[in-house]
């Protein structure tokens, strides 16, 4: 790995080299530790913005000896494991009857009723196909609208494009003087599936062995579902607010993000200048029946996708030519996928790894002390590029995800094409970063630009607010000694087009899951399991009453 980028610059970068905003942004102003966690999905990495000396941008997890630590993708907290030996949960759910829970307050066979309607209407959710493209939201939309009608709960349906719509509804604070609204959001739209490489069809909504099936069980049917519920209890409960709860069901989600879009273009307004959203994100990793942790998410890193296109003499592929546009490509490529980019390390990922060390072998440990002079050690840096959970967190990455030329393999074509998958550490000003890109290219017959029509710079939510301290006490009511923590992903999330408007957004999930249950994201038997349907509108009930109800 060479010791400077391209500019010469060393690659251990101060806040200044990179984008002096980040050390003003939210994230700068964050409190707390952000556990380094890495999901199939989501990825994060670990900062502390209450630090005024943040220099750097990046995270650090530990490497190699935590791969033990690692199946399917996710890197567990062994540290965790170590201090707090949470209960099974169904005893931890046992202390989530503590009075000064509000679901405590609703008597047990109501509550039976709401995890009953919970059931029945994911059943009812997960058989309408929204899969996007082409979406038909709409439908979800009018499914959503029929129950909302029923319960007396102001809404209204915006179709924004054919078969495309968006749902907005709200119930009303109660008291005279109101805080601003809490916004929970979600998106209706599913990815594709393969009928063929499932159980059971993926719009079935098919209960196998206490396990519900259907595209969108994770993402994110299961929580636009879990506050669907939420609303209704906050309805018939007649429970006092002292804020607007505002339900926001979305399309496009999954690719271009237009509901979205529209909404805030259309309808800023019926937002209320609302201080507060919770959507899709977070993990509440279940392990040998124990919850591990709860993680919500504050902010994610961004993705900056790159087309690259070489150009070359075509012909016949009988007579090869070096300097054909394949070859070029493919010359460029390897260029890209040697190059190094720098490792960044943050100062509270210096603490981290410090705390850490103990529990790691010795040579580990003493690089984990010493992670400034780790990074510079060519054996470390060879460590970091084989650990996929250490790689990320501490650097921007770059994916080769796509090629492209000739449609015959006798032609040698006049352009080929690939498509790199970049995600940017937070406060990353992408001119710079591209600008490296093509100097690593460094060939005038091979253009490199963005595909984003616009660049959102990463941003992040503090955690000192009365939303995350919600979230930490309703999560250690349900599973006591379990640490409630933040994280940065490096997948994307709509949170990111809300922050901007001065709302405090975090990815956080009412449901538990298993590393496999998890990996069904987007995948083959999407699923979750129907105790978890159950128990989820509970818990998210108990965080929105906590932040919006009156005490």
């Amino acid at each position: 790995m060479p010791n400077s980028r391209p500019d010469g610059k060393d690659k251990s970068l101060q806040c200044n080299d990179i984008d002096a905003r980040i050390c003003s942004s939210q994230i700068a102003k964050s409190c707390g530790r952000v556990i380094l966690v890495k999901t199939d999905i989501k990825t994060a990495w670990s900062y502390d913005g209450s630090n005024p000396g943040c220099r750097s941008i990046g995270g650090g997890m530990p490497g190699s000896d935590l791969q033990r630590f690692l199946v399917g993708g996710v890197a567990l907290l062994a540290i965790f494991s170590a201090i707090f030996h949470p209960l099974p949960a169904a005893a931890q759910d046992v202390a989530a009857t503590k009075a000064e829970l509000a679901s405590a307050k609703i008597p047990a066979q109501r509550m039976k009723q709401y995890s009953d309607l919970a059931v029945q209407w994911m059943e009812e959710y997960l058989r309408i196909d929204t899969t996007n493209p082409p979406g038909n939201e709409k439908r979800a939309a009018t499914f959503f609208k029929k129950i909302l009608d029923q319960e007396g709960i102001e809404n209204v349906v915006f179709e924004y494009a054919p078969g495309r719509a968006d749902l907005w509804a709200r119930i009303p604070h109660t008291t005279a003087q109101a805080q601003r609204p809490i916004i929970l959001l979600n998106h209706m739209d599913v990815v594709t599936s393969d009928p063929s490489h499932w159980k059971v069809p993926p719009f079935s909504g098919s209960t196998v062995n206490g396990s519900m099936y259907g595209r969108g069980a994770q993402d994110m049917k299961d929580e636009g579902l879990a506050q669907l519920v939420v609303m209704v209890m906050l309805k018939r409960e007649k429970t006092a607010l002292n804020r607007d709860v505002i339900f926001l069901a979305v399309s496009d989600e999954e690719a271009a993000g237009t509901g979205t879009d529209w909404m805030i273009g259309h309808h800023r307004d019926l937002l209320g200048n609302a201080e507060f959203l919770i959507n899709e994100g977070g993990e509440n990793l279940l392990e040998n029946g124990k919850v591990r942790y709860v993680g919500v998410d504050v902010g994610e890193k961004t993705p900056l996708w790159l087309h690259m296109v070489a150009h070359g003499r075509p012909g016949h592929g009988s007579r090869p030519n070096t300097d054909s546009a394949p070859n070029r490509l493919i010359r460029a490529l390897d260029r890209v996928i040697q190059y190094r980019t720098p490792l960044k390390v943050l100062p509270v990922v210096e603490e981290f790894l410090r705390d850490m060390a103990p529990y790691e072998p010795a040579e580990r440990a003493q690089q984990f002390r010493n992670i400034r002079d780790a990074i510079e050690d060519k054996n470390f840096q060879d460590q970091v590029e084989r650990d996929e959970s250490l790689n990320f967190l501490l650097r921007n990455t770059i994916s080769l995800t796509m090629l492209g030329g000739s449609e015959q393999t006798n032609v040698i074509p006049p352009d080929a094409w690939a498509n790199l998958d970049v995600r940017l550490l937070p406060g990353e000003d992408p001119k710079p970063f591209l600008g490296s890109i093509r100097q690593v290219v460094n060939d005038p017959d091979v253009t490199v630009d963005p595909q984003n029509a616009e660049f959102r710079v990463a941003n992040a939510s503090p955690t000192d607010t009365v939303l995350f301290d919600a979230i930490r006490r309703v999560a250690q009511q349900y599973f006591p000694g379990t640490p409630v923590v933040p994280r940065l992903t490096s997948g994307y999330t709509e949170n990111q087009r809300y922050r901007p408007l001065g709302i405090n957004a975090y990815g956080f999930s009412p449901f538990t899951a298993t590393q496999e249950e998890g990996n069904t994201e987007h995948g083959n038997d999407e699923r979750i399991r129907v105790e978890e349907l159950r128990r989820g509108p509970k818990v998210l009930y108990d965080v929105v009453a906590s932040v919006a109800g009156t005490r």
